[in-house]
Parts: structure tokens; C-alpha cells; sequence
């Protein structure tokens, strides 16, 4: 029978020795070999989340992940010491301030994107 009790969601990437950094290293997260040779992403709200090595990988061209943040303006910062860039869209696709960050002005919330090292898109946006 179908049941969504252990659902988990997955990505893909060029390399999963790069994302294991990036996540683990840059981002802070847990991060996990799993018994297929996939890496698992531990969030702290217990979700995990899958990430295999694709042959011909394409970066998703739609976030991936979001980061909800208490501080959207703190977390940019953070990520930007740490050397990622979160300015990854012209001011023509989506106008932002001199970091990448979004303000949502009531429409929405305020979001700055970035990538990881197989191009993906994540995001960091105001809880």
C-alpha cells in the first residue's frame, strides 16, 4: 500500500565530494554516506534529504532549498564571510541591494539566493 509517512526529497550533483564539503563544511549541516553510496542531508528539523552524484548532472534552475532564518540580513552575512555569494541574479530578473537580498515589501518575504558548487539553487529568506 502507498504511504508518505517516510517521504524524503533529492537532488542531484556533479560531484558529492564538493557537496559533502559545502554542505558539511560551509553550511554546517549533518551530513551523511548512506548505505547506497548517496550523501543525506540531516536538517534540524529531523528531514533528511538525498543527494546523489548524476552523470550529465544539470543544476535545477528553481530552488532546491530553502533556509527559513530569524534574520535574513544576519544569514547573508554569515554566508558571505564564509565565501558564498548571494548575489546570483541581476537586478533585471530580481532587484536586490548590493548582497543579493530580495525585499519582499509585504509581497513576500525577504529571500537571497545562492548556489552550490554544482549550481544549484538554495535560499535564505526571512521566517
Amino acid at each position: 500500500m502507498f504511504t508518505s509517512d517516510a517521504a524524503f526529497s533529492g537532488f542531484s550533483v556533479d560531484d558529492t565530494a564538493a557537496a559533502r564539503t559545502f554542505y558539511r563544511d560551509v553550511l554546517g549541516l549533518d551530513v551523511v554516506d548512506n548505505a547506497m553510496g548517496f550523501l543525506e542531508l540531516v536538517l534540524a528539523s529531523g528531514a533528511h534529504v538525498l543527494v546523489y552524484e548524476k552523470p550529465g548532472h544539470q543544476p535545477a534552475s528553481f530552488t532546491i532549498l530553502n533556509f527559513p532564518v530569524a534574520d535574513v540580513n544576519a544569514a547573508v552575512d554569515d554566508l558571505r564571510a564564509r565565501g558564498v555569494e548571494t548575489k546570483i541574479y541581476s537586478d533585471e530578473e530580481f532587484p536586490s541591494d548590493e548582497r543579493g537580498i530580495v525585499r519582499g515589501n509585504g509581497r513576500g518575504p525577504d529571500i537571497a539566493w545562492f548556489r552550490d558548487p554544482a549550481g544549484n539553487v538554495l535560499a535564505v529568506m526571512q521566517a
